[in-house]
């Protein structure tokens, strides 16, 4: 049976991706407007570390942001940029650039409640760190959810690995009890929550990759990010690169891992990324991850071919949470 036919909601797709998920709820396609909210991040301010995670760039992937001083004005320069394209009414305030939960509070009320305004705005995605969810915030994340009942927020966490080894190569810093920790407040919480997990990491072949997507069915996150390593100028990977420390990954291999996790990973979790997008100036390697289009166009041919879909090796697990 077709991942089609056994999942209509999927809307034609072999796996649950975000845009289906949104059109089931709004009707329409929604779109992410990138915000930067001037943050730091403890992994550059000392707390942690100094010189970030290794693949993070200077600009703490926030180069897709809107410009402006502050977050209205932000909204307003991406919405201009889809100029008079009549797609739907509703967008994604999606705090991007950092660590967007490391600050007080009140400034953080202040920059979320900005978005939650906006009359076009559907909700928030905050991208931030485990490690960066102190009993204050998850409280005002608590109240703001209340405050706006038709509105979400959601939390992206950066886990991209689950092996202890490899988060200390890429400098992580932090344990993978502290993800749990985090993962256990989101979902005590209501909050939904987001994973994001980096394919082809140095050291990282495709069974440890898989350990990680099993790991996952039983965090059962909101929804996941596959993201295909890229490898910028600026950044201490770049180095490891230039040195031949390790290789990226080719079309043809990335494809295969990515298809194996949707396989493995559980049908209920929305996709919300399966490749990404680096900066063109930026980008070393792989070139071939600049013709996004054509990567998904080719991932859909493959799963077509091969009649599989997102859940077909998925057994059925405990979860480590129970249900809220």
């Amino acid at each position: 049976m077709t991942a089609t036919k056994r999942h209509p909601q999927w809307q034609g797709r072999p796996y649950y991706a975000l845009d289906a998920y949104l059109k089931n709820t709004y009707r329409h396609k929604c779109y992410k407007i990138a915000l930067d909210a001037h943050m730091t991040c403890p992994n550059r301010d000392g707390t942690s570390g100094t010189r970030g995670c290794l693949f993070c760039s200077a600009g703490g992937s926030g180069e897709f942001a809107a410009s402006g001083s502050d977050i209205g004005e932000q909204l307003e320069t991406g919405l201009a940029l889809f100029g008079e394209k009549q797609i739907g009414e509703h967008y994604i305030a999606y705090f991007q650039a950092y660590t967007n939960t490391y600050a007080p509070p009140e400034q953080l009320r202040t920059l979320y409640t900005q978005a939650l305004e906006h009359p076009k705005v559907c909700g928030i995605s905050i991208a931030t760190r485990p490690d960066c969810l102190p009993q204050p915030v998850l409280s005002l994340l608590t109240e703001l959810r209340q405050n706006y009942p038709h509105k979400f927020i959601w939390i992206e966490l950066g886990l991209q690995t689950i092996h202890e080894d490899t988060a200390q190569l890429i400098r992580r810093g932090y344990p993978l009890s502290c993800f749990e920790e985090a993962a256990g407040a989101l979902h005590r919480l209501g909050l939904p929550f987001i994973v994001h997990v980096i394919l082809g990491l140095p050291g990282e072949d495709a069974a440890r990759i898989y350990d990680t997507i099993c790991y996952l069915n039983r965090i059962r996150p909101f929804g996941i990010k596959l993201q295909l390593l890229h490898i910028l100028a600026g950044t201490d990977l770049a180095d490891l690169y230039a040195c031949g420390a390790f290789t990226a990954l080719t079309k043809e291999d990335y494809l295969e891992l990515l298809i194996r996790c949707l396989e493995l990973l559980s049908p209920e979790i929305v996709i919300h990324r399966l490749t990404g997008d680096g900066p063109r100036d930026l980008l070393l390697a792989p070139e071939w991850s600049l013709r996004k289009r054509d990567v998904l166009n080719s991932l859909h041919r493959l799963m077509k071919e091969r009649q599989t879909w997102q859940g077909r090796l998925y057994a059925p697990v405990s979860s480590n949470f129970p249900d809220p």
